[in-house]
């Protein structure tokens, strides 16, 4: 792979990294549980965006595994909390 993609790779991938802080402040300042929800569902896509991202700069093949079971994760993640927020009567 070129030099110019790989570096644009990892520009992608910082810039990702740099969207998930800024949704950590979703996270903590989140008027409801909804919002904190999906604060966090949207830093575990980053985190397989960015994991994914530098499988390909890096030309390591087995790291898009690793996205792929973290994906997984933070789907399981999301329907557990999901369940949680129902239950607790949080939804509206």
């Amino acid at each position: 792979m070129s030099p110019l993609v790989s570096s644009a790779l990892l520009a992608a991938a910082g810039a990702f990294v740099l969207f998930g802080i800024v949704v950590f402040y979703r996270i903590y300042r989140g008027p409801t549980v909804q919002d904190r929800v999906i604060g966090v569902n949207v830093v575990g896509s980053n985190t397989v965006v960015v994991i994914a991202l530098l499988a390909a700069a890096f030309g390591q093949p087995g790291l898009l595994d690793v996205a792929l079971v973290y994906a997984l994760l933070n789907f399981l993640m999301s329907i557990a909390l999901s369940k949680f927020t129902v239950e607790r009567g949080e939804v509206f």
